[in-house]
């Protein structure tokens, strides 16, 4: 289980695991639930690559990150980090 504290977004932790190259169990504490469980749905079974690809960079209102840019923050420095 990789567990990451976010910054500058409402949810203060992501948890997810990576299970036969796949993320899965992805959750975040915190933020915005309906948003929230609609992101971990949606990138449950990606690679972390294919998750990166999609999540990095999205921004939220005025910030210049997002719980989905923190989720693919998490996923780099955490595993792919070590690739």
């Amino acid at each position: 289980m990789y567990n990451f504290s976010t910054k500058g977004v409402c949810a203060k932790n992501i948890n997810f695991q990576i299970n036969e190259g796949k993320l899965t169990n992805v959750e975040f504490i915190g933020g915005c639930p309906g948003n929230l469980i609609g992101i971990s749905t949606l990138v449950e079974g990606l690679t972390p690559e294919e998750a990166v690809n999609r999540l990095k960079g999205i921004t939220c209102g005025r910030k210049s990150t997002s719980c989905p840019d923190q989720l693919a923050i998490a996923i780099e420095e955490l595993v792919l980090v070590n690739v």
